[in-house]
């Protein structure tokens, strides 16, 4: 696989790049104790992650947190909680009628409505009154709706034997540089063989593994930050000067 090789020597040679770029602006942890809003995440992997670095974070989502630490959640719509004085918000919207795979189903009207509503939420945190912000979200309509997303990254970029295309939309924040590149041909899959296209398939083996939970459970896990993500967004947007790189 010639080109994947020479793709994983430019992105590693990009990280070395930008990393060195940061580490010369002043890119080391922040001695401010800064106050993070975390929208639309119950997991609060990222909050917990934000915490470890001493920072105020806060997980916001309409339901109940499933992480292990309440004390840390605000249970409200997070559109209310956007104009109280947070330095960072890192937002994980709900992603159900705004992916590519769900053009399928987009004949629907309710779908249609659903997807309109969806990005009018997007818009609302773009345009929050917060200096730093993040947003979250599969491959999608945002990209055409709204505006093309500022990086694309994986889950292999930062250690996690996983492959999930993920978007960012940043204001003031830096592009995150991967911390461990692990050879996207040997991340685990699941094959199997589709009688009814007649042909061989393979999806993630995280994301095929999910398949056995309940509805509600499989969207949880599905949607869940992997750690390494977690760990980079906490180390990496946090730093100082990060202004003076960002996107």
């Amino acid at each position: 696989m010639k080109n994947g090789s020479q793709y994983l020597l430019k992105l590693k040679s990009k990280a070395i790049v930008i990393r060195q770029k940061q580490l010369f602006l002043g890119g080391t942890p922040s001695d401010k104790q800064l106050r993070i809003l975390v929208a639309c995440e119950e997991s609060q992997v990222v909050t917990i992650a934000l915490r470890k670095q001493g920072h105020k974070a806060y997980s916001c989502d309409i339901v109940p947190t499933t992480g292990n630490h309440p004390e840390w959640h605000i249970q409200d719509d997070v559109l209310n909680q956007l104009n109280k004085g947070w330095d960072i918000m890192i937002a994980f919207p709900p992603c159900t009628y705004l992916t590519v795979s769900g053009n399928a189903w987009m004949h629907d009207p309710l779908r249609q409505k659903e997807r309109k509503k969806a990005l009018t939420f997007i818009r609302k945190l773009m345009k929050a009154p917060i200096d730093k912000i993040a947003i979250e979200n599969p491959v999608g309509v945002i990209s055409t709706a709204i505006r093309k997303p500022d990086q694309i990254i994986q889950p292999y970029h930062f250690g996690d034997n996983a492959k999930k295309t993920t978007c960012l939309w940043l204001k003031n924040l830096p592009l995150l540089v991967p911390t461990k590149i692990i050879d996207e041909n040997k991340l685990e899959y699941k094959y199997w063989y589709d009688k009814k296209k007649k042909s061989w398939r393979r999806q993630p083996l995280w994301y095929y593994k999910a398949r056995e939970l309940s509805p509600d459970e499989r969207r949880r896990v599905r949607s869940k930050t992997f750690p390494g993500i977690a760990n980079a967004m906490a180390d990496q947007w946090t730093a100082k000067n990060i202004h003076s790189i960002a996107v």
